[in-house]
C-alpha cells in the first residue's frame, strides 16, 4: 500500500528534466576534460545542472541557458576579445548575442560555454565554471 503512494512521487523526481542532446567534441575523451567534468557545479547563475547525451558536454536550465563542452582544439591567436574570469581567459564571441560564445584561450584542449544572457549573467557562469575549467592545461594567456 505505502508504494502505491510513493509511485507518483517517485515518478515526478525521476521525470523532471529530459536529457539535453549534445554533440560530443572531437577530444572529448582527453583526461583534462575528465578533470573538468568531475569539478562542474550543480548549478550556475540560479540554473539547475542537466543530464547531457555526450561525453564531456553540461548543461544547465530549463530550458538550456548555459551550455559547455570540452574537448576543443585549443585557440592561441585570435582577434576575438580577450577576458579573464574564473582564473581562466575567454573569447568573447558576440556573433550570435545575445547568445554568447565563451571559448577558453591558451588552454588545452580548449572549453566553449554558451550563454543566453537575457537568463543569466555571462561573468557569473564564468566564474562559476572557470573553477572547473582551470584544470584544463594553461598554455597562453591574454595580452594586456
Amino acid at each position: 500500500m505505502k508504494l502505491f503512494r510513493l509511485l507518483p512521487l517517485l515518478l515526478l523526481l525521476t521525470g523532471c528534466s529530459a536529457t539535453v542532446v549534445m554533440d560530443p567534441a572531437e577530444d572529448a575523451n582527453n583526461p583534462y576534460c575528465a578533470e573538468v567534468m568531475v569539478r562542474l557545479p550543480s548549478e550556475t547563475a540560479s540554473q539547475q545542472k542537466r543530464v547531457t547525451s555526450s561525453q564531456s558536454t553540461a548543461a544547465w536550465g530549463e530550458p538550456v541557458t548555459v551550455s559547455l563542452t570540452c574537448g576543443l582544439e585549443p585557440v592561441e591567436i585570435s582577434a576575438l576579445p580577450c577576458i579573464t574570469a574564473g582564473d581562466v581567459d575567454w573569447l568573447v564571441d558576440e556573433s550570435d548575442k545575445p547568445t554568447y560564445r565563451f571559448i577558453s584561450f591558451g588552454r588545452t584542449p580548449a572549453t566553449v560555454v554558451t550563454v543566453d544572457s537575457t537568463k543569466v549573467s555571462g561573468a557569473t557562469v564564468l566564474e562559476d565554471l572557470g573553477l572547473a575549467v582551470q584544470f584544463t592545461k594553461k598554455t597562453k594567456q591574454c595580452l594586456g
